[in-house]
């Protein structure tokens, strides 16, 4: 088994043995709970100090190319590798799209972490003026309008790879029609460290 990284900022350095540390993390978490029925619960001091530090992570499962799950939390509320851990099992086993059945192993699933950089708010006078300082392929972005509010890893470029469109299918996402244009429309951006077998 093998993983892979890619890095927004590098704002994070963990190194390739942390990292691998953390797609367990993941693994077990879905095992634990498809054998307990219930989230595992990490204790942070049995893990490295660099794992401690708190993080917003999100947690995608695929299988076969197939979403299966995909959780996670914009704003830091626990230790890197309890995010992970909640995340995983809540993506397995939570996350409230259908996607199908819920996972009974963990064999042939593909786990992929992103752990994002603190967020961004940007400031723009127009929405040409907002795509021209997006860096497709690098920032993830929230986008909120009142009680609207959706969000897009940067690693949804690889789908959708131009500016225009990632911005309208985030509006889309948010719950706004994709031509939606407001000077109360607030958007965010952040980076993403990627781990991902």
């Amino acid at each position: 088994m093998s993983s892979s990284r890619s890095s927004g900022n590098g704002w994070l350095d963990l190194s390739p043995e942390l990292a691998r540390r953390l797609l367990d993390v993941a693994v077990e978490a879905i095992r634990y709970e498809i054998v307990h029925g219930r989230p595992l619960r990490v204790d942070p001091a049995a893990y490295p100090p660099e794992l401690h530090q708190m993080a917003a992570t999100f947690v995608t499962l695929r299988r076969d190319g197939e979403l299966v799950g995909c959780i996670g939390t914009l704003q830091p509320r626990e230790s890197l590798v309890e995010s992970v851990a909640n995340n995983a099992g809540s993506a397995a086993f939570r996350d409230p799209r259908d996607l199908g059945p819920r996972p009974r192993t963990t064999n042939g699933l593909d786990v992929h972490v992103s752990i994002l950089s603190p967020m961004e708010p940007m400031e723009f006078t127009s929405e040409e003026d907002l795509l021209r300082q997006i860096r497709p392929g690098v920032d993830g972005l929230l986008l909120e309008e009142g009680f609207a509010r959706g969000t897009f890893l940067p690693s949804v470029w690889e789908q959708l790879p131009d500016p225009r469109d990632f911005l309208a299918h985030l509006k889309m996402k948010a719950g706004l029609p994709p031509t939606y244009w407001s000077d109360g429309l607030r958007v965010s951006r952040y980076t993403a460290e990627s781990l991902g077998e």
